[in-house]
């Protein structure tokens, strides 16, 4: 989602070890070789595209206890399960997998609490160019009960949602042409179904997983913005890369990885219909 490299058998099994991924070529469609989980400095994210471009970038995530929060090194990764002091998931952090980010210190810089997002909404002038915002384990919608003992669900995520949808788009910066996009990483277990042409990478021939696919299966995303008409709907078929092609064009960058794919489609008017 912001790197468009493939899967490797040790990301889809959600890094519990956190080592780089060796050795790290480069081979065809920009993928790394190698099995890990931080990526070399030579792959990049759209975040370095829009540092690169003079544009401002945040990541904002649920429970992280500080900026860029991650595993030591050569580690086992802590934040695999929640507890009642903390829900925050490393896993759900992209951020922190790419050399790129953590060694230059714009990691540590911008890849901030959830709490920072209100400051930052107070003004169109704080409020970054692209944000990447993730609920912690209790409110992803993925567990039915929560670590701390509060209930989960969807009815947790859409308590997140209930807080923060107006948050943004009571804000100034919103009015300026702004895009929500609301999405989710897998579809049910057992779904590993794919669309839009989607290829194993170099490190692992099955992109869907230990199940039966080629893919993260069906999910849904809602998309928020005055270039979107309110209420419509689409049944066009979009894939990661695709978002990733899709927010890459939003700022006039280049395509990375599977992004770049010369039959990937992005949105388009389909997408963007309101008059």
């Amino acid at each position: 989602m912001v790197s468009g490299q493939a899967p490797a058998i040790v990301t889809q099994a959600d890094c519990p070890f956190y080592f780089d991924l060796l050795p790290g070529t480069i081979g065809p469609d920009a993928q790394a070789i190698g099995q890990g989980c931080v990526y070399p400095s030579t792959v990049k994210t759209v975040a370095d595209q829009l540092a690169a471009k003079g544009l401002s970038w945040r990541g904002y995530m649920e429970d992280m206890a500080s900026n860029c929060q991650r595993p030591a090194q050569n580690s086992f990764d802590q934040t695999q399960t929640a507890t009642a002091a903390s829900q925050y998931a490393a896993r759900h952090n992209p951020f922190v997998y790419f050399h790129s980010l953590i060694d230059s210190g714009a990691c540590a810089a911008n890849d901030v609490p959830l709490g920072q997002l209100d400051t930052d909404l107070a003004s169109a002038a704080s409020t970054p160019s692209f944000a990447f915002i993730t609920p912690d384990l209790c409110h992803d919608g993925h567990d039915s009960s929560c670590a701390d003992g509060g209930p989960g669900g969807l009815g947790a995520a859409d308590s997140f949602l209930q807080t923060w949808v107006p948050k943004i788009t009571g804000s100034p910066a919103w009015s300026e042409g702004s895009l929500l996009i609301v999405t989710f990483d897998e579809a049910e277990s057992g779904d590993a179904s794919s669309c839009c042409g989607e290829t194993a990478g170099p490190n692992s021939p099955n992109p869907g997983g230990t199940t039966q696919g080629n893919g993260g299966g069906r999910v849904g995303a809602v998309l928020l913005s005055q270039f979107v008409q309110p209420g419509s709907t689409n049944a066009t078929p979009y894939n990661h890369y695709s978002l990733l092609r899709s927010i890459e064009d939003v700022f006039g960058l280049d395509h990375l990885g599977f992004a770049a794919k010369p039959d990937l489609a992005a949105f388009g008017a389909d997408v963007y219909n309101a008059p």
